[in-house]
């Protein structure tokens, strides 16, 4: 992933979850920055002329590699599977890309899950920020209600949700439908900007970017008005 500061704050003054647009934003901006430069678009076309042939030689290994290293991003905050797939569009095509990219995803997730499941606190406190895992620890239990874990799943960068789950013993069947259920979309809008981003369709960048910017702030917000509405019951 890309690091990005600073980051905006909701009514809480908790920023860190608001780091899944942020970065989404500087990753849209980054992209545009590349399809309008002939140079930055044309080294971009060369290495992935390059790396493709590679991947069309071996298309097995290089089907599995990348469902890993999709994997690896959904379990790493500073790690992104992205830049892998234009070459993957050229290699397994549009649709081939995104159900490799989901599977991999789908993969990261059921292994940070199991990972904090199995080995506990502190295995996850060297995976995931200690102060957001107390944050939201909290409040979430075995008992969650599938749609909170679902907003969870859509408003949350990816390597968090598996852990705190995890660590909840939250029922692995439900755990794994919210988790093909939110990944799926991002999955597809990966795609579909590595595809835009090849053919230089800046407007349709900023569109596809602004979109997925709305859908994640929308579920955002809703996991905030949740948990809020959930702290304030148990105050009561």
């Amino acid at each position: 992933m890309v690091a990005a500061s600073p980051r905006p704050h909701d009514r809480d003054g908790d920023e860190s979850p608001w780091r899944r647009l942020t970065l989404l934003a500087v990753a849209v901006l980054v992209l545009v920055l590349i399809a309008s430069a002939d140079s930055l678009h044309g080294l971009l076309v060369s290495l992935t002329d390059r790396a493709t042939p590679l991947m069309q030689s071996r298309p097995t290994l290089g089907a599995v590699l990348f469902v890993l290293v999709s994997a690896l991003s959904a379990m790493v905050a500073f790690f992104s599977s992205a830049v892998l797939v234009p070459v993957a569009v050229q290699v397994w095509g549009t649709w081939g890309t995104i159900a490799l990219l989901w599977l991999g995803w789908i993969v990261g997730g059921i292994l940070a899950y199991t990972i904090a499941r199995t080995a506990g606190r502190p295995m996850v406190a060297r995976l995931m920020n200690a102060e957001l895992l107390a944050r939201y620890e909290a409040r979430v239990s075995d008992h969650a209600p599938w749609g909170l874990v679902l907003l969870f799943q859509l408003g949350l960068p990816s390597e968090i949700p598996g852990y705190l789950l995890g660590l909840a013993r939250y029922a692995p069947h439900r755990y794994l439908l919210a988790l093909a259920i939110a990944e799926l979309p991002w999955a597809i809008v990966t795609v579909l900007l590595g595809n835009t981003l090849m053919e230089r369709r800046v407007p349709v960048l900023i569109a596809l970017g602004a979109l997925a910017a709305a859908l994640s702030g929308l579920a955002l917000v809703a996991l905030n008005r949740r948990l809020r509405a959930a702290d304030a019951r148990k105050r009561a």
